[in-house]
C-alpha cells in the first residue's frame, strides 16, 4: 500500500458519525492538497468496512459516489448517522 492511501485510510477512519469530510479535506489531512480526486479514488476501491468511506463528500455538498460495501446508498447511511442535509439534498459542511 503507498503511503499516501495509508495516510488516507487512516484519516477517514477518524471521521465519527455525524460527520462529514470533503475529499478536499481528506486529501490537506493527509499530505497533499492537490490530491482530492485521488481520495475519492482511494474511497472507490475502499473493501475495508471499517474505513467509513461513505463519510466523504464532494466540496459542494453533494454526496458524491459510493462503493456499496456496507449494501445501502450513502445518503441512506449518512442520514441514519443523523448528518443534516439542506432541502437540494446537499450535506451541511462545518
Amino acid at each position: 500500500m503507498k503511503p499516501f492511501t495509508k495516510k488516507v485510510l487512516e484519516v477517514v477512519a477518524e471521521v465519527s458519525k455525524g460527520k462529514v469530510l470533503t475529499y478536499s479535506q481528506v486529501a490537506v489531512k493527509a499530505g497533499n492538497s492537490q490530491a482530492s480526486r485521488a481520495v475519492g479514488s482511494i474511497m472507490a476501491k475502499n473493501t475495508d468496512k471499517k474505513i467509513p468511506c461513505h463519510r466523504v463528500v464532494k466540496s459542494d455538498g453533494s454526496i458524491g459516489m459510493y462503493n456499496g460495501i456496507l449494501g445501502k446508498n450513502k445518503e441512506t447511511i449518512l442520514k441514519k448517522e443523523r448528518v443534516r442535509f439542506k432541502e437540494n439534498g446537499k450535506v451541511f459542511l462545518a
